[in-house]
């Protein structure tokens, strides 16, 4: 009877459980962003960004953009911004349209270096 009684609350455990073992990276990132733990979020999702998501370079891009986690840095958040919009991610080439308007065409194309350097070396030189 005992072994039967752990065995029910064993299973039981792992089904409670389970929703967060079935959680990934990106939706722990985004658990983490929407609850404001902008750090935790960051590291979440650099490496995401960093393998090519385009999804992630864009969060990365508004993180930067807006502050959150890290300095406020037009320039990396530009960057990332046209990473994702290179993969076709919508939200990255909006959020470049966007920063463009206030950042110097110095900026911008130092930004597009930064990328092109980032990309080069296949996202492992992305810290300015």
């Amino acid at each position: 009877m005992k072994q039967r009684a752990i065995a029910v609350l064993s299973a039981a455990a792992l089904l409670i459980g389970a929703p967060a073992a079935l959680a990934g990276p990106w939706e722990d990132g985004m658990a983490a962003y929407n609850r404001g733990d902008y750090v935790p979020a960051m590291r979440l999702f650099r490496p995401l960004a960093e393998q090519g998501n385009a999804k992630a370079q864009t969060v990365l891009g508004v993180m930067f953009r807006q502050g959150e986690g890290v300095p406020k840095n037009p320039s990396r958040a530009y960057m990332w911004f046209s990473l994702a919009r290179k993969h076709g991610e919508v939200g990255g080439k909006a959020g470049a349209r966007e920063l463009s308007k206030n950042m110097t065409r110095e900026e911008m194309a130092q930004a597009q270096a930064m990328a092109k350097a980032c990309e080069a070396s296949n996202y492992r030189q992305c810290e300015y």
